[in-house]
């Protein structure tokens, strides 16, 4: 390598993103021909039993073959944006096709509020542990994340009080992940009225509700948050990549709740940025849209699938020596705590070792917030049970030679 080298902007080299950033090391051992138990990566498609539903990628086929392969308008297609629209009204809030815009998932939307939304010193209010691109982001546009804490042996809930000891007048955007990644909590009714009250004493405060796995609450408990607001501006937050398990579409929504209008000019903001890239891919808004459109009864047995590899996992985590977890109401990950000193100090270098000794792949959960989830990793509990009880009797048998 020359030692001339073109300069990288910080807010290139600072970004990390621990859930993909494992699989450098994990590719490196496949290409020696080793076989890795993946349990890292929150893409349902890469495990066996929960396909895209056929109706939805023949809506995409029948697309393509049908020529609907030009763009579509910057804010989406008006058909997707009147279906969506009525899915958040069944969730219980008046939103019009117009409070909706189509994105590249939700990740691009997270780029487009942020950009619309925050300048040198603002500060974004998010869970730790979180979903890396809430840290990674913000600091692209001079602003910086502070994390609020999620209790770890109070089932992740949100600890209220941590939340308002760090509210101020530069926190343009509070961040709630319900059902959330990594820890699959739940937020009940009423902690989802207490998240708004504390935003509804700032003014400029608005709520980034990411709601992406809101078809995966076990709980019953989860509730839209525009749903509940009377006062304080909300961007619920969705797409087809988790609950309608077509992750690789990349098509997200976010939808603008603005209950006393003021929001026009954050609005007006977006809108041009969304002008200026162009729109998401046309055959993919109409997959989504049969999926929105069609019987969702096939949802019910997906989830059962789910929901039964969870337990599977409970049962497996509560005999091994060295590990706890609680239970997660929602989304299909948990949040394992390393009870053996010499890894809770270094939950990083355990899931290297781990890789490297047994060949199974987690996330190590400093990765998700480097104090919060610290001394925990994340495991997809989605592979095949054959894969599952595998992973974990190589889990144990790592942690027994290891002590």
């Amino acid at each position: 390598m020359s030692e001339n080298q073109i300069p990288v902007t910080a807010r290139a080299s600072n970004i990390e993103y621990a859930i993909r950033d494992v699989v450098v090391p994990a590719t490196a051992l496949e290409a020696q021909g080793h076989e890795i138990l993946k349990l890292n990566i929150g893409d349902p498609i890469a495990y066996p039993g929960l396909p895209t539903p056929e109706h939805m990628v023949d809506a995409y086929v029948n697309a393509l073959k049908d020529g609907r392969n030009g763009y579509s308008h910057s804010y989406g297609l008006p058909e997707l944006r009147d279906a969506i629209a009525e899915d958040e009204h069944n969730k219980g809030w008046n939103a019009t096709a117009d409070d909706v815009y189509i994105c590249h998932g939700v990740t691009e939307a997270l780029q487009i509020i942020f950009a619309a939304t925050l300048s040198q010193g603002d500060i974004v209010l998010a869970p730790g542990p979180h979903y890396p691109p809430y840290m990674a982001y913000p600091q692209g546009y001079g602003a910086e994340t502070v994390e609020y804490r999620l209790k770890p042996d109070d089932g992740w809930k949100i600890d209220f009080d941590d939340i308002e000891s760090k509210m101020n007048e530069s926190v343009r955007l509070l961040v709630i992940i319900n059902p959330n990644n990594p820890c699959g909590n739940v937020a009940t009714e009423d902690e989802v009225d207490r998240l708004l009250s504390i935003a509804s004493k700032w003014p400029n405060c608005m709520v980034i509700a990411d709601e992406i796995y809101d078809g995966l609450d076990f709980t019953g408990h989860q509730v839209s948050v525009a749903s509940r607001s009377k006062k304080v501006p909300v961007f619920s937050l969705n797409g087809v990549s988790k609950v309608y398990y077509a992750p690789g579409w990349r098509i997200g929504y976010m939808a603008i709740h603005d209950p006393t209008g003021r929001m026009n000019l954050v609005r007006d903001g977006i809108e041009r940025m969304l002008r200026s890239r162009l729109c998401a891919s046309t055959p993919a808004q109409l997959g989504y849209l049969a999926g929105l459109t069609s019987d969702r009864t096939w949802m019910k047995g997906y989830r059962q699938k789910v929901i039964a590899q969870r337990d599977l996992c409970l049962d497996r985590i509560d005999a091994i020596d060295g590990l706890e977890v609680q239970s997660p109401g929602g989304a299909f990950y948990m949040f394992v705590k390393l009870t053996d000193e010499r890894w809770a100090q270094d939950d990083k270098q355990f899931v290297l070792d781990l890789l490297h000794q047994e060949h199974v792949l987690v996330v190590h959960g400093s990765g998700f917030s480097a104090n919060l989830g610290k001394g925990h990793f994340r495991i997809v509990y989605l592979p095949s049970v054959e894969i599952l009880n595998e992973a974990f009797d190589r889990i144990g048998r790592f942690l027994q030679n290891n002590r």
